[in-house]
């Protein structure tokens, strides 16, 4: 039977965890402190930060919240963030993307301290993933994490295949897997017989906005399959990357869409503020 890898559950579980750090760390004089800075008004992205900003209170955790226009200059976006940097009741910093076209989003991502770097996209901490001495890491992957632990689901060992090579999901996802000893292959839209490789997959990870492109025929019989897509079909139906329908009886454990990486994507981001707010105690 397909184990439905529920993270809304399990990213609630894991508040009840943080809820209680958060707690005794505001005991000890510390208030963990989330800056969100948001460029524009693009709908979805303020649906993003309220959610954040939603979960962070919940926990106790201060968000402060920086609503710059959509015409808003480089040097002005970049003074906002040299002023989180030199806060010190700010243990992180999020940039939400995408910035609009005048902004240039590498530099933007460089000009974030590295160890308030929430997001976990500055090159340093890109680096340190890689080199396996990981400080903050990107919050989907790691997530995804910490969703298969919670369901005691061991990557050791197993065939990883990623199916996309964002900087935000796919190239950070890899980093995560390979330092937890699993064989990582990475697949994208240049790659030759590219189901090929699906199948052959211990664990699927697929993240790559194109609605249901992964069907049943390619899944190995009884892999895990996390469906990172959020996308919405022909019928107008919020779908994921995955053939939901016809995957799952295929699949050992999947996640589902909606339900599935967002809720844990947001918990992995609450779990990176509280752990940069601790260092603060060190």
């Amino acid at each position: 039977m397909t184990t439905i890898l529920d993270g809304k559950q399990t990213a609630n579980d894991l508040m009840v965890t943080l809820k209680a750090e958060v707690a005794q760390l505001i005991a000890r004089g510390v208030t963990p402190g989330l800056a969100v800075v948001l460029v524009g008004d693009d709908p979805a992205s303020a649906i993003y930060v309220r959610n954040k900003q939603r979960r962070a209170e919940k926990l106790g955790i201060r968000s402060v919240k920086h609503t710059l226009p959509a015409d808003t200059d480089q040097a002005t976006l970049l003074a906002t963030i040299a002023a989180l940097n030199a806060d010190a009741s700010i243990d992180g910093i999020l940039v939400q993307l995408p910035l609009p076209p005048q902004i240039d989003e590498a530099a933007v991502i460089a000009a974030i301290a590295p160890d308030k770097d929430v997001d976990g996209f500055h090159a340093v901490n890109v680096g340190r993933l890689w080199t396996n001495t990981p400080g903050v890491v990107a919050s989907t992957p790691l997530g995804i994490m910490a969703l298969l632990d919670h369901y005691g689901i061991a990557v050791a060992g197993k065939h990883a295949v990623i199916v996309g090579r964002s900087n935000i999901v796919g190239r950070p996802m890899a980093g995560l897997l390979l330092n937890h000893d699993a064989t990582v292959t990475i697949t994208h839209s240049k790659t030759p017989d590219l189901f090929a490789l699906t199948r052959q997959a211990d664990l699927l990870v697929v993240a790559t906005g194109q609605p249901e492109f992964i069907t049943a025929d390619a899944v190995k019989p009884g892999a895990v399959v996390i469906d990172v897509g959020m996308d919405r079909n022909a019928a107008g139906k919020l779908v994921g990357d995955v053939d939901f329908a016809s995957v799952a009886p295929v699949a050992g454990a999947i996640t589902p869409v909606p339900g599935g990486v967002g809720p844990m994507t947001i918990a992995a981001l609450m779990m990176q503020t509280v752990t940069l707010a601790k260092r603060r105690l060190q």
